[in-house]
């Protein structure tokens, strides 16, 4: 038995899943509770066959957990070490998948998967395509186990040379993947956001990432293997990455907006910059940022929002459909992506 998920039956697997609309943000969620179990939670009681799977397809090689689940919440037993997949699948024979949004590394830093999220239409992001992150430094050879079994087709770094310099990326040479970075200084960028106040601070960031941008947009519309794309903390450059995607694919902002202001409770800023000699770095503004508090302890990840209380990525928003028409436009006026593109990127993207 073999069962692909297109885009008609997951539709109806989420009306079946959930009880409501194809205008849930998430048919299902999986959150770690230890190194041996996750607990899964969906929002009604409606039976289901719950399957533990290696990858996206349910198939015979999958284990059956329950024939028909009626529980709102399950503990299941998927080991850390593992990439695996939940499968939900109705008396009709829909199925859905669910994924650890959050991998589970030992020293990793807001490393999250993108997919999952249902778009306005009814579709969903698909799972194991993309994946953001903090920067990677310390990542442990269980880290680098897990992130192998992913498949990764390349790695695309937004930072700066200053921050690659003082914590190079290891993660392509240790599975293989394309490395893509462009160079440019970290200190006009540290300039302007001093000069702000706190105020919209990511205008002109979408003019100097152009060729990052272009990069990632060209990685996904390739479709060879997932893509890894970051910055140092995985929640500025990172986040306006993930909102420009998530934007495209029809994701409602109010659940964009709710994934971007994830970072302040998923970042681990002791695993993303290396304890090194300032000295040896004379100048280099990362250092500044990640310089140890007044007790010793790393910098603390700051809430995302203006002096005003006004969320960065929402203010970011306001500027780009005035300046751009929105996210579709300035995808086209700058990064270079045609109609054709922004459908096979849906086609790609999205179940």
């Amino acid at each position: 038995m073999t069962r692909k998920t297109t885009s008609i039956a997951l539709i109806a697997a989420i009306t079946a899943l959930s009880g409501r609309a194809a205008t849930a943000r998430e048919i299902a969620a999986l959150t770690r509770l230890d190194a041996q179990t996750v607990q899964l939670t969906r929002p009604d009681t409606a039976p289901v066959a719950v399957w533990i799977s290696a990858d996206t397809v349910l198939d015979k090689g999958d284990r059956r957990f329950a024939a028909a689940s009626t529980e709102s919440t399950l503990t299941l037993p998927i080991p850390a070490s593992e990439r695996r997949y939940v499968i939900l699948e109705s008396r009709k024979g829909k199925t859905a998948v669910v994924a650890e949004r959050v991998l589970p590394l030992q020293q990793g830093s807001n490393f999250r998967d993108i997919g999952g999220y249902v778009t306005r239409d009814g579709r969903t992001v698909k799972w194991d395509k993309a994946f953001r992150s903090g920067a990677m430094p310390l990542l442990t050879d269980a880290d680098y186990a897990l992130l192998d079994q992913v498949h990764l087709g390349a790695v695309v770094d937004l930072r700066s040379i200053e921050e690659r310099e003082v914590a190079p990326d290891m993660l392509d040479d240790r599975t293989g993947a394309l490395f893509l970075a462009n160079d440019y200084s970290l200190k006009p960028l540290f300039a302007k956001m001093a000069r702000s106040g706190g105020e919209n601070i990511y205008e002109g960031m979408e003019i100097m990432l152009v060729p990052q941008f272009r990069a990632l947009f060209n990685r996904l519309l390739a479709n060879e293997g997932a893509v890894v794309y970051h910055c140092s903390a995985g929640q500025d450059r990172t986040g306006i990455a993930t909102a420009l995607i998530y934007d495209l694919l029809g994701v409602d902002r109010e659940t964009i907006l709710k994934d971007y202001h994830l970072s302040t409770t998923f970042r681990k800023p002791q695993w993303e910059m290396p304890k090194v000699d300032p000295a040896d770095y004379p100048g280099n503004p990362i250092l500044k940022y990640y310089a140890a508090r007044a007790d010793g302890q790393p910098p603390k990840a700051e809430p995302l929002y203006t002096p005003g209380g006004i969320s960065h990525l929402a203010q970011f928003f306001t500027y780009l459909d005035k300046q751009y028409g929105g996210t579709e436009g300035y995808l086209k006026q700058k990064i270079g992506l045609t109609d054709a593109d922004i459908a096979r990127l849906r086609q790609t993207m999205l179940d």
